[in-house]
C-alpha cells in the first residue's frame, strides 16, 4: 500500500497538497516540510487523514501529478 505526506507549505492558490511517497513526485516538498500521513489504500484516505490532522487548513488537495484522483483543480 502507498505511503503519503502532506506538504506544510501552502501553494500559491491556497492549497496544501498531499503527495504519494511510494510513487514519488517531482513536486515533493523537502523533508522538513513533510507531515507524515501514513499508509493508505488510496489518496482518499490520505486526504481524509490530512484533514483530520489539520482541520484549520480548509484547502487540502491531492497533488495533480502523484494524487490526481484526489486533485480537485
Amino acid at each position: 500500500m502507498p505511503s503519503f505526506i502532506l506538504n506544510e507549505n501552502q501553494q500559491s492558490n491556497g492549497d496544501y497538497e498531499v503527495h504519494n511517497t511510494t510513487t514519488g513526485c517531482r513536486f515533493m516538498p523537502e523533508l522538513r516540510s513533510q507531515i507524515l500521513l501514513g499508509v493508505h489504500s488510496s489518496c482518499v484516505g490520505a486526504v481524509a487523514e490530512a484533514k483530520r490532522l489539520k482541520p484549520m487548513w480548509y484547502r487540502i488537495n491531492g497533488c495533480a501529478y502523484c494524487c490526481s484522483a484526489c486533485h480537485t483543480g
